[in-house]
């Protein structure tokens, strides 16, 4: 009997994955006119297999052979019938050239409302310096699209992509649940304006994992409305750091709960780990959050908690930040500071920061001890901690 039971679990398996290879569907975007010359418009061809696959019941792929294809602004859009969408990359999707193309277009590679959405491999090559430089020159620019984004999306995942030179952020992942995002690159120059590597808002059980991520501005940003977000084995630098924020951009604005960064090394950024809001009434908040095991390789401002925001010192609303910064720990931080001061937290009077906890921090200066700048921010320390004069 035990053979004969065995036999049979044995024949569905294998039934099993005989009809999953049978109902697997590949396009290639080839063979609906996509051509890897880097010159002819591949817009269209990705589109009709993206319509194909999306109205389609089986398990899809979506193939992207080597080359360079030639797209311009993209929407991936749902509700498909379809959750197993696998968009995968051997070759590179490339940005039109002339910036003004989809420099107003928000995004340029943009999924909206799907379910079961893997992107797999290869390079997203935005083409962004002239829009760099033409921000960089004060002229009246576009504002710049995202390399890659997600909206009302749930169970995405993002696996091995390289993201070069956006004109903006690089991925957003914004009103989503069940994101992972793995084994990704990104490059951008350090002096290329608003280049998030990748930036989370509204989100939830969004995990970050095993990625390199080199930029202008924040390597991961984590906007309002973030909960349960798991960031790690991130290697960051040159950028801005990690950073909770901005908030208190709004009155009336999501808060940031459930926070993990652990194993990340920064290097030569401007910033390690950082939380920042705005100087202006609020009701958001950003509580619960653990920095740990973290190394600082030469950076500017290692920890950072600054409720009086205001980037350039322009148009900055110089008043008291209502956001309620609470229960924060930095955990294992250790490496060298550019600075002196090494621990910078400028808490609200309002709204103090209660609940910080410094465990085994150990930052240096020059092979020198380096100091903290604290206001308004109370906690406690244990462990080894240097510098050792914040609360």
């Amino acid at each position: 009997m035990t053979q004969i039971v065995l036999n049979a679990v044995v024949y569905f398996l294998l039934f099993t994955l005989t009809s999953v290879i049978i109902e697997g569907v590949t396009l290639n975007v080839v063979d609906f006119g996509a051509k890897p010359d880097g010159e002819t418009d591949s817009t269209n061809a990705l589109l009709s297999a993206w319509g194909r696959a999306c109205s389609s019941t089986s398990p899809t792929t979506i193939f992207v052979p080597l080359g360079r294809f030639l797209v311009g602004k993209v929407v991936f859009k749902g509700r498909c019938n379809n959750k197993g969408i696998t968009i995968h990359i051997d070759g590179a999707l490339v940005a039109p050239s002339k910036y003004d193309v989809i420099g107003n277009a928000e995004n340029w590679l943009f999924f909206d409302d799907v379910d079961g959405v893997s992107v797999i491999g290869g390079v997203l090559d935005g083409q962004g310096t002239d829009l760099w430089a033409c921000k960089r020159s004060a002229k009246s620019c576009p504002i710049g699209a995202t390399n890659m984004g997600f909206t009302n999306s749930n169970n995405i995942v993002i696996n091995g992509v390289t993201s070069l030179n956006s004109q903006m952020f690089h991925i957003v992942i914004d009103r989503c649940d069940s994101v992972k995002i793995q084994g990704v690159k990104i490059f951008a120059a350090g002096n290329s304006p608003n280049t998030d590597g990748i930036h989370v808002q509204l989100s939830s059980s969004v995990n970050i994992l095993n990625s390199n991520i080199a930029t202008g501005d924040d390597c991961i940003s984590i906007g309002p409305g973030t909960t349960n977000l798991w960031i790690q084995n991130i290697a960051c630098g040159p950028g801005h750091g990690i950073s909770v924020g901005s908030l208190g951009k709004e009155f009336q604005e999501a808060g940031v709960q459930n926070v993990t960064v652990k194993t990340v090394t920064f290097t030569g950024t401007e910033n390690g780990v950082r939380i920042k809001s705005w100087g202006r009434p609020s009701n958001g908040y950003a509580r619960k959050i653990l920095f740990q095991h973290v190394t600082m390789v030469n950076v500017q401002n290692p920890i950072v908690i600054d409720q009086n925001y205001c980037p350039n010192e322009k148009n900055c609303p110089s008043q008291v930040s209502g956001v309620e910064i609470s229960n924060v720990i930095y955990q294992d931080i250790h490496g060298t500071s550019t600075t002196a001061i090494a621990v910078k937290m400028n808490c609200s009077p309002k709204n103090p920061c209660t609940g910080i906890r410094l465990e085994d921090v150990m930052l240096t200066y020059e092979s020198k001890q380096v100091v903290a700048s604290c206001n308004h921010a109370g906690g406690i320390t244990s462990g080894v901690v240097q510098p050792n004069n914040c609360f």
